[in-house]
């Protein structure tokens, strides 16, 4: 059965057959009468698998249905259970597919992400700060930043599964029962990793508490999401971008008046999306808020399924963007040698080799920069005589009786100005020189590989739990009857 099948009724079906094997296992159900009334109990699921059929979400009214195909003996099953721990582990279940679907996702559109940054390893681009030209970067290692956030995402997320995947069951409404339940095997029965140990915390605050930290799990999601398409979207206000989506496919439409717009709808709709995921987010703790242990508000599981829900939507929209991306890397160098991203390796070079102060050798370089810019000259083409009269100037002022001569010959301030070399010359860990690009790209993509194998675990884990059930129901079922 798929996870989309896997409704309120479902559970609360797995509850009940779980219950009849344990219970007659454990003594509690009477032999004689336990396999008429699991006999009585599969029927009744049969018939809810049919199309149309009443598929209550409720103890209270699936309750009517199972006495009605088993007899008022079925009640017996209800032995140390309440309707309070059973919807808890219901909704529990329910948000663990939803959270392993969208763990699913989110692999998938990292994954995307970390191939794209193979790809760009060698692409020089600007990157910004402040919405400002600021360095040049190569786009690999600024994709693997945003593959960074993801890989948090995921480990919260994982974090988050284990904490989600405790069963409440036993628990009865607030402290348990007199009953000597085997809450252990029914957990596992369900394909929970363990039980919520203490009673009053299983119904009442655990069940409040996780929509609240899967609001915040998506958060961040959300705000990775928007800072990317942000960083897109600016370019679209430039005469010529060097990175925009590829036209139609649903990626662009155009403007009804002004013939040469492409507006970017694929950015517009996703970073829609992404407002809403968070204002869903924030919905969560707005629900839990400033109410009594124990009251409904914030457990309300499709309201709470349409958080993870509306997320995986963003994702795959956010692989849409990555897969509609065109970048114009001959542009992306041109802007580079246009502005003055390079110019903090003036400085950095005329510290490293030839001992000059950091400050002083910014405030050359800052010099450069407004002179430049005053006569309109590129990187490229600064006069080298003009570099040495400003660093005399600069040394005269900050270093009365300093060596006014410039140390750097015009080769070196060349190469100083050159965004390729600035890239390749990176030598901290974590840069984008080629040697940790491949190391960090290497480490990615283990790590997505392991994400996969983590999604694909879980869901073994449970399927597995449930087939056990599946199994001893059978044989309980097929018993002598009562």
């Amino acid at each position: 059965m798929t996870t989309s099948l896997r409704d309120d009724f479902f559970w609360l079906g797995q509850i009940n057959k779980a219950s009849a094997v344990i219970n007659t296992d454990e003594g509690l159900l009477d032999p004689a009468v336990a396999p008429r009334i699991a006999r009585g109990l599969r029927q009744l699921l049969a018939n809810a698998a049919e199309p149309g059929a009443a598929r209550p979400s409720l103890v209270i009214t699936f309750e009517p249905l199972l006495i009605q195909a088993a007899g008022v003996e079925a009640t017996l099953l209800h032995a140390g259970r309440s309707s309070q721990d059973m919807l808890v582990a219901v909704r529990h279940a329910i948000l663990r597919d939803a959270l392993l679907d969208l763990a699913g996702q989110l692999q998938q559109t990292a994954q995307l992400l970390a191939g794209m940054a193979r790809q760009h390893a060698a692409t020089i681009v600007p990157n910004y700060t402040n919405g400002v030209a600021a360095q040049p970067n190569s786009y690999g290692h600024y994709l693997l930043g945003h593959v960074a956030g993801l890989q948090r995402d995921a480990q919260r997320l994982q974090q988050t599964y284990a904490r989600l995947n405790l069963s409440p069951m036993g628990t009865t409404v607030l402290n348990g029962t007199g009953w000597p339940l085997n809450r252990e095997r029914m957990a596992a029965y369900l394909g929970f990793d363990g039980i919520v140990d203490n009673a009053y915390d299983a119904g009442q605050i655990h069940g409040a508490e996780m929509p609240v930290e899967i609001g915040n799990l998506v958060s961040t999601m959300a705000l990775h999401v928007g800072a990317f398409i942000q960083d897109v979207t600016l370019q679209y206000a430039q005469a010529r971008p060097w990175i925009l989506l590829r036209e139609g496919a649903g990626n662009t439409y155009v403007s009804s008046a002004m013939p040469q717009k492409r507006n970017p709808g694929l950015l517009i709709d996703t970073r829609t999306k992404a407002s809403r995921v968070l204002a869903l987010a924030a919905g969560r703790s707005w629900h839990a808020h400033n109410i009594p242990p124990g009251m409904n508000d914030a457990k309300v599981v499709a309201e709470n399924v349409e958080v993870l829900r509306c997320t995986g939507e963003m994702l795959a929209m956010f692989a849409r963007i990555l897969d509609g991306l065109e970048l114009n890397a001959a542009r992306a160098l041109e802007e580079l040698n246009s502005d003055w991203t390079a110019s903090q390796e003036v400085a950095d070079v005329l510290m490293r080799e030839h001992g000059l102060p950091f400050r002083v050798g910014h405030h050359f370089a800052s010099e450069m920069v407004s002179h430049a810019k005053q006569h309109d000259i590129r990187p490229s083409d600064f006069p080298y005589r003009d570099a040495q009269a400003l660093y005399a100037q600069t040394i005269a002022g900050e270093m009365p009786g300093g060596n006014g001569l410039f140390p750097l010959s015009e080769a070196a301030l060349r190469a100083a100005l050159d965004p390729l070399g600035i890239v390749l010359g990176r030598r901290t860990r974590g840069g984008p020189q080629p040697a940790e690009m491949q190391r960090m790209l290497d480490a990615a993509e283990a790590d997505l590989a392991a994400q996969a194998d983590w999604v694909q675990a879980r869901r073994r884990e449970v399927d597995a739990g449930m087939a056990r059930l599946d199994a001893d129901f059978d044989r309980l079922a097929a018993g002598a009857a009562g």
